[in-house]
C-alpha cells in the first residue's frame, strides 16, 4: 500500500519512510489506509499538485497517540522536518496541518479548504466503510469507559452537525455532503439510544 502514496519529495525518501514508520504504528483509525484516502480525495478535489497541501496531508496526522495535542505536535514536526526545504513553506504546511483540529478554514482558503474536505470525506462514505471508520475511533478510545465515550462522540458529531455546511469546496459539498449528514444523523442516532 504505502507504494501507492503519492510523495512530492522525491530527493527526501527518508522522511517519506519516517512517515509510513509513524503513521504504521498501530492506530484505530488514524492509519495508513486514512492517509491513502485523503492522498486520494485530495487528487478528486484538484490538489494533488500543491506540494505544501500534499505534505500537509502526509503530516496532518503523523502525531497521533490522542493526548490532545497531536494536531499541533503534527504541524511542528512539520516545520521541524521541513524547515530548509527549498520547495516547500513549511510554515504554511503547519498552518494547514492545525486546520485539521476543527476543519474550519477561513473562507477563501482553497488549500484549507481542500485539506478540511479531503481529511473529512470519510464521513461519506458508504455504509460498511462508515461502519469501519466508527470501529477504527473506537478503537483509538478502547481506553475510555463506553458511556464516555458515547457521550464524547455525541458532542463532536453535534459539532460537525452544527456547521452550516461540513465541506468547503464546491465539489465535497455536491458530492459528498448529503452521505456524510445522512452518516452523521444515524451514528447519532444509535449513540444516544
Amino acid at each position: 500500500m504505502t507504494d501507492d502514496l503519492p510523495w512530492p519529495l522525491p530527493d527526501h525518501l527518508d522522511l517519506r519512510g519516517r512517515l509510513v514508520a509513524a503513521w504504521s504504528r498501530e492506530r484505530g483509525y488514524h492509519d495508513l489506509l486514512h492517509l491513502a484516502e485523503v492522498l486520494a480525495r485530495l487528487t478528486e478535489l484538484g490538489g494533488s499538485g500543491d506540494i505544501d497541501v500534499v505534505l500537509a496531508a502526509w503530516f496532518h496526522d503523523a502525531v497521533y497517540d490522542g493526548a490532545g495535542d497531536d494536531e499541533e505536535r503534527s504541524a511542528r514536526l512539520a516545520e521541524v522536518e521541513l524547515a530548509g526545504i527549498s520547495s516547500v513553506d513549511a510554515a504554511e504546511v503547519g498552518r494547514l496541518v492545525r486546520l485539521t483540529e476543527r476543519h474550519r478554514p477561513e473562507p477563501g482558503d482553497h488549500s484549507g479548504e481542500m485539506l478540511c474536505d479531503a481529511d473529512l470525506a470519510v464521513l461519506a462514505s458508504s455504509a460498511d466503510r462508515y461502519a469501519a471508520y466508527v470501529a477504527g475511533v473506537r478503537r483509538e478510545y478502547a481506553d475510555v469507559p463506553d458511556d464516555d465515550f458515547r457521550r464524547g462522540r455525541a458532542a463532536v458529531l453535534r459539532d460537525l452537525q452544527a456547521k452550516p455546511t461540513l465541506f468547503h469546496t464546491a465539489y465535497a459539498r455536491e458530492n459528498w455532503e448529503p452521505a456524510a449528514r445522512a452518516n452523521l444523523a444515524a451514528e447519532l442516532t444509535e449513540l444516544t439510544r
